[in-house]
């Protein structure tokens, strides 16, 4: 991913002064701006069924690291350092940089890599993000905007407050189109997805790195002596009976914890797809992801006209997609638009 210059950069992107540049686009003659408000809530975020069922199926991971930082906190005391509750609470609470400003832009830069829309970028970001928030009931200030430079048609929403979007989308993506993406990923923070997925990744990471650094371990016992050998096993065998005593079992839970959050990942887009519908950005959406589909689907058209068959997608890899497939989306938009009109 490209790095930008900092002189083609503004300033995060405020909604105080929305006003001076909703003029700089042609917002009345877009259907986008003839539909009215929904105000479908009141309140700025909740947790909704699959953000809850995403959090309990980390709980293993999660014990697994704090099993992991109180070990690591109690050796630290022991040899002189801070006491050991010093070290485990700061590790307790450090999840709350999430919904920390200057934490969230560093992890937007450093982690996510994107960076702050240019000047011209911002103003039809501005306006299309003012009129998704607005239908939503929720204060568009309360969310940062940020851009990837990417050729693609994407968009993210994390940690408690960022909002992304590709350079292409905003290139390329009519008013209309662009402000159904941004609610899709308005509906991931308001029902509590993205805060929630960065949680359970940050405080799962101990664990995770523990595993990853006994697996290396593992596959290197051949080319170790005799005793070294016979200590990495120790090491991993007492690590697996310490887990599972902590965590009641669970610990072996993680087997299949992939493929029961990919599942639920997949239902909460589902969901981030509604609440886009409910805010009457549904046909927009549509439209989004079939010429998203379209792009992607052209450099397998020649192959299988030549008689080349196309390479399927493993079950595998299908159970471990996080997102469901265009066909399942926009069938269940179609389905959402229907029940929405019968409402009407």
């Amino acid at each position: 991913m490209s790095v930008p210059h900092e002189a083609e950069e503004s300033e995060p992107v405020s909604f105080s002064d929305a006003s001076d540049t909703a003029s700089a686009i042609p917002a009345h003659d877009d259907p986008l701006f003839r539909t009215g408000r929904v105000h479908i809530a009141a309140r700025q975020r909740g947790v909704d069924i699959t953000a809850v069922v995403g959090l309990a199926l980390h709980v293993p991971h999660v014990l697994a690291g704090l099993t992991l930082v109180f070990t690591a906190s109690y050796a630290v005391d022991i040899l002189g350092g801070p006491p050991w509750w010093v070290t485990l609470g700061g590790w307790a609470v450090s999840g709350a940089l999430v919904f920390h400003r200057p934490c969230e832009r560093l992890m937007a830069r450093l982690l996510f890599g994107l960076r702050h829309p240019t000047p011209k970028e911002a103003v039809p970001l501005r306006a299309v993000w003012r009129e998704v928030t607005a239908r939503a009931g929720v204060d568009g200030d309360a969310y940062q905007l940020w851009v990837e430079d990417s050729h693609g048609i994407n968009a993210m929403a994390t940690a408690g407050h960022i909002v992304g979007v590709t350079s292409h989308a905003l290139r390329t993506l009519p008013p209309a189109q662009l402000a159904g993406v941004l609610a899709h990923e308005l509906g991931h923070h308001t029902r509590g997805h993205s805060w929630a997925s960065l949680l359970t990744f940050w405080y799962a990471l101990p664990g995770r790195l523990a595993w990853r650094l006994l697996l290396r371990l593992a596959t290197r016992v051949e080319r170790l002596s005799a005793g070294a050998a016979i200590v990495v096993v120790g090491l991993f065998g007492a690590a697996v009976i310490v887990l599972a005593t902590s965590t009641y079992g669970l610990v072996f839970l993680p087997l299949a914890t992939p493929y029961l959050a990919a599942a639920v990942s997949r239902r909460s887009e589902l969901r981030a797809d509604e609440h886009a519908a409910v805010l009457g950005f549904g046909a927009q959406l549509m439209d989004v992801l079939s010429q998203e589909h379209e792009r992607k689907s052209r450099p397998y058209a020649a192959p299988r006209g030549r008689g080349i068959p196309a390479t399927k997608e493993s079950i595998t890899a299908r159970l471990l997609d996080d997102h469901p497939d265009v066909h399942t989306r926009l069938h269940h938009l179609h389905c959402l638009q229907k029940r929405l009109e019968n409402r009407r």
